[in-house]
């Protein structure tokens, strides 16, 4: 992706944080059908170093699987906190006028050759740890073994798990960094006060990485 030295994080603990954060990711294939994208909760394993692995499953019925041609990498997209920036809110609309609007938010790519497998214990374990992940938060978590096994067992037919090592990790956080600091001040401030939660997810990621403004 396009990434100006200014907006690239490359430390792979933030990365990684912001990968289990997201909610959800696209895999991205070539293959016999040409490009092909799912929309998939994946999970992060950080073992191999230094990237890790990403593991997911998809439809069966989805064909992405079947046409995905391992010659060429597949990309992962995850995208984190993001928000619209008027330019009403920069310092700089007062002085000189010469402002437009533009996009903050946060995205990483991971690439790397995807293998799939349809192994009944191998996708039994990955639907349970992703289960886990997000009913862990919850006061009565519903867990797999609250299904009768029989059920779950024809369930995983209808599945095809993969796993995606990570060759190469990037991070974008483009955060208004080549905006003067008032402006930056400005953007923080009106995120806070004119936004909901995804804006002030962003406004509190930009006071982080612009200090305070």
């Amino acid at each position: 992706m396009y990434n100006p030295p200014q907006h690239r994080e490359e430390r792979v603990s933030v990365l990684h944080d912001a990968i289990r954060a997201a909610r959800l990711a696209t895999l991205v294939t070539v293959g016999s059908s040409g490009l092909e994208a799912s929309h998939v909760p994946m999970l992060l394993d950080p073992e191999p170093p230094p990237f890790g692995t990403l593991h997911g499953h998809l439809a069966r019925g989805n064909l992405q699987w079947r046409h995905a041609t391992t010659e060429i990498q597949a990309l992962a997209l995850f995208l984190g906190p993001e928000a619209y920036i008027s330019p009403a809110w920069y310092a700089t609309k007062q002085r000189t006028g010469k402002v437009v609007p533009t996009w903050n938010y946060v995205a990483i790519h991971a690439r790397g050759t995807v293998r799939f497998f349809d192994d009944p214990e191998r996708l039994l374990a990955l639907v349970t740890r992703l289960t886990e992940g997000r009913e862990a938060v919850r006061s009565d978590p519903w867990d797999v073994g609250d299904a009768p096994e029989d059920f779950i067992r024809a369930q995983l037919k209808g599945i095809v798990g993969f796993e995606l090592p990570i060759d190469r990790l990037e991070g974008k956080w483009k955060m208004s960094q080549n905006r003067p600091a008032e402006d930056r001040t400005g953007v923080v401030d009106g995120l806070t006060h004119e936004g909901g939660p995804a804006e002030i997810a962003v406004a509190q990621i930009m006071a982080t990485i612009n200090g305070g403004g």
